[in-house]
């Protein structure tokens, strides 16, 4: 089950530097995570300052 992330995201990109596979992009009006490419390892989540990224 792929991670998400919330309407809390602060667009501050400390999820993009840490995902292994390059599936967190800059979205319209927070960061998005690519579902068919995220792996669930969690080092995203582990990265967000405001805890805005979960299991979905």
């Amino acid at each position: 089950m792929a991670y998400q992330i919330s309407d809390a995201c602060i667009s501050c990109g400390s999820c993009a530097g840490e995902c292994p596979v390059g599936a967190i992009s800059q979205g319209d009006s927070s960061y998005v995570i690519d579902a068919g490419a995220c792996l669930d390892c969690g080092s995203c989540a582990g990265g967000c300052p405001v805890g805005a990224i979960s299991q979905a």
